[in-house]
């Protein structure tokens, strides 16, 4: 009797155990099937971005002398009594493309901007980090990431520091947030 009892309990183990094993093979086909949606989407992302990125205008220079050229801005808002944007980012980054192209080909966005600023593009890449010049406004960047907005008055004393995300809307950006931003930043009369 304990010889059938032992053979019933191993035959039932025996089904059990590869019951289990038939379990843990399916469930492991859908996570691998799951994977791989997740890395054809990423992928299919990727390149999406690659593509956009390839179309857009190119506005920093990581050859530029950027220190020369921010000192250049600010005399030059002296005289015309406006205030300077910095946009910090790079070429490297699809949300300061996107951000450039946005206000350049946003009439009422470029109005304003016109109209109140001296818009620079302040290179930060491996390329050319400017790290001096980010020190002297605290290292925005490593704060909030990429693009950062370092608005100066005319004198090029820093009078605020603007996080992106929050102007964002999808892929893009809000006109009227943007609009408020630089409206509220702008030189007052």
């Amino acid at each position: 009797m304990k010889k059938l009892s032992l053979l019933a309990f191993l035959g039932l183990s025996t089904v059990v155990f590869s019951q289990e094993i038939k379990k843990t093979a399916e469930i492991k086909k859908t996570e691998d099937k799951t994977l791989v949606k997740q890395d054809a989407a990423e992928l299919e992302a990727k390149k999406k971005a690659g593509e956009e990125k390839a179309k857009l205008p190119k506005p920093y220079n990581p050859k530029a002398d950027a220190q020369k050229d921010i000192n250049t801005l600010i005399a030059k808002a002296k005289k015309e009594g406006k205030n300077i944007m910095i946009q910090a980012g790079g070429n490297w980054c699809i949300w300061c493309l996107r951000f450039n192209q946005f206000v350049q080909t946003t009439p009422e966005l470029k109005t304003v901007v016109d109209k109140n600023y001296l818009y620079y593009h302040l290179n930060y890449s491996p390329d050319n980090k400017n790290e001096k010049i980010f020190a002297q406004y605290d290292n925005p960047g490593d704060k909030y990431g990429y693009p950062v907005f370092i608005v100066l008055d005319k004198n090029g004393k820093l009078i605020h520091v603007q996080q992106s995300d929050v102007l964002e809307e999808g892929k893009g950006y809000n006109t009227e947030k943007v609009k408020e931003f630089f409206n509220q930043w702008a030189p007052k009369s």
